[in-house]
């Protein structure tokens, strides 16, 4: 990292820090998992204070783009994919838009007796035969989404022995079922992982991710489909936008 020179103005030095760091993580000048200069070696570099190196490093460690850890350092991070809450785009046409390679795993495919909320969801009497679903998506070799669903089995005889690793769970249920999805409800919320679930998204456990969890409706308004999926939170951000009617 070359010299930078702050200016006395409108901007504060601690953001013309900070936005002089974001360019080279975004320009990859500083790599995920580089180190940053120590702090006191930063201040002699943009000819500043201390304090005001920490609140740039502040704000970048705010927004994931670099780790702070005491005794080890501060070392960049990758960025986070930017995913549109509502989108309807798949993960796969996702991640493919953004120039990554998805790839989906099936992790379980078995019939399993639905418990109180999954009965609840998907307007069903407790301990109905549900078919119970989880995947693994990954882009570029990374895990970053587990999917973990229920559909009722009755209405969807033969599921299991689809390909559901290589073909989009909605085209085989429209394909082969005449079942098109028509809206979901669904919610966020933060979590702690456990240990299952930490392992296959290459996680430590009791890490902070994110689930949404919900619900799928027909065009009838028939729930078809409660879903869980558990999201890493270093690795990923939504955002949602809105038309504000004043």
């Amino acid at each position: 990292m070359a010299r930078f020179r702050l200016e006395l103005g409108p901007v504060p030095l601690h953001h013309q820090v900070y936005l002089h760091l974001k360019a080279a993580l975004d320009s990859g000048e500083i790599a995920p998992g580089d180190r940053l200069p120590p702090e006191r070696e930063l201040c002699g570099r943009y000819g500043c204070s201390l304090i005001t190196i920490r609140r740039a490093l502040t704000e970048l460690a705010r927004e994931g783009r670099i780790e702070r850890t005491r005794g080890r350092g501060t070392f960049a991070l990758k960025p986070r994919i930017e995913r549109d809450f509502a989108d309807a785009l798949s993960f796969t046409e996702e991640m493919q838009r953004r120039g990554l390679d998805p790839e989906t795993r099936l992790v379980a495919a078995r019939p399993e007796s639905a418990g109180e909320v999954v009965a609840r969801a998907l307007d069903l009497e407790v301990g109905s035969p549900t078919v119970y679903l989880e995947h693994l998506r990954v882009a570029n070799g990374e895990p970053l989404l587990l999917e973990q669903v229920h559909l009722p089995a009755e209405r969807y005889p033969g599921l299991l022995a689809a390909d559901l690793e290589h073909n989009s769970l909605y085209d085989v249920l429209t394909e082969r079922y005449g079942t098109r999805i028509a809206r979901a409800r669904e919610s966020l919320e933060p979590v702690l992982l456990r240990t299952r679930e930490a392992g296959l998204l290459d996680q430590q456990p009791r890490t902070p991710a994110l689930v949404i969890e919900g619900v799928a409706f027909d065009e009838h308004g028939t729930p078809i489909e409660y879903a869980r999926t558990f999201v890493r939170a270093d690795r990923t951000r939504y955002y949602v936008e809105r038309v504000v009617v004043r």
